[in-house]
């Protein structure tokens, strides 16, 4: 019995030597780890700021602000082992979150993608949030970028959700990025008509239409194409997307109201297909059937 009270006093001695001689490395170790704290939460905040002002996303911005705060407490969890001599399990816990990472990664490889494309796209996104976009044929404004799919609400009113990995593997099309839109719309004219003016008539009207741009952006005209039965005049004007007053929609129905208008008052005749028909009376109709055989 005495034996067995005197090892278990040694062992504790021990242990009781072995934690004084760990106490300033314990102390270094949590006084790193408090600094390294505080460096992760103010680095979350200042990167929260930069995403937020560049990307216009709040929510991807808050995620990856999240994430480099993660990263540094992980960092200072492994250096605050490393110091106090538990290097070995420092090594451990990133073999075992490499493990972990690469079967998750691999058993969720399209979340993943999406969500790595969503990160490319909020820092060179390609559209802003109120573009006018066409992605993988789809026509729409873009309401938000979330971690995994871009949304688009169509014209129509539908909300269609785009995985982010289309999105960065297929071309984009933006309207409205540089705050410019070009519409028209074509007019098709009798044969006989005067087209220089009928032109003039048309390029006065939409110039008179409110919205529509004018000096670089001025309207401009051309003749399109020459059918059996008109002379079709496009006309072409440009719109900012960046004003909240302005349509495209209803700027382009008054336009095109105002020069069918204006070109009726002038006196053209805007003709519709011309079919002709020829009448032969008593004459032999110019086929053969099996009866004139």
């Amino acid at each position: 019995m005495d034996t067995l009270l005197t090892d278990l006093w040694s062992n504790i001695h021990d242990y009781y030597d072995s934690f004084v001689a760990l106490l300033p490395k314990l102390f270094i170790a949590l006084i790193l780890f408090a600094i390294l704290f505080l460096l992760a939460r103010s680095s979350r905040r200042f990167s929260q700021r930069r995403l937020t002002a560049r990307m216009d996303d709040p929510l991807l911005a808050r995620f990856i602000a999240r994430l480099i705060g993660t990263l540094i407490i992980i960092l200072a969890i492994l250096v605050s082992l490393q110091i106090v001599g538990l290097g070995g399990m420092a090594v451990g816990l990133l073999s075992t979150a490499g493990l972990g990472a690469f079967i998750i990664g691999f058993a969720f490889k399209d979340i993943g993608e999406n969500f790595l494309a969503g990160i490319v796209l909020a820092f060179n996104r390609p559209f802003r949030v109120g573009d006018t976009v066409e992605l993988s044929g789809i026509k729409g404004t873009v309401v938000t970028l979330n971690l995994r799919d871009t949304q688009i609400k169509t014209f129509d009113g539908k909300d269609i959700y785009i995985p982010n990995a289309m999105v960065v593997k297929n071309p984009v099309v933006n309207y409205t990025i540089d705050g410019f839109l070009r519409l028209d719309f074509t007019v098709g004219l009798d044969y006989g008509s005067d087209y220089t003016r009928a032109m003039q008539v048309m390029l006065d009207t939409v110039n008179s239409v409110p919205g529509v741009l004018k000096g670089e952006k001025a309207p401009s005209f051309a003749i399109t194409d020459l059918t059996a039965s008109t002379l079709n005049l496009t006309v072409y004007f440009w719109i900012d997307t960046f004003d909240e007053k302005v349509s495209g929609i209803k700027l382009k129905n008054e336009a095109i109201g105002k020069t069918l208008q204006a070109l009726d008052t002038a006196g053209f005749y805007l003709p519709a297909d011309i079919l002709e028909v020829k009448s032969y009376k008593d004459q032999r109709l110019p086929v053969s059937t099996d009866m004139d055989k």
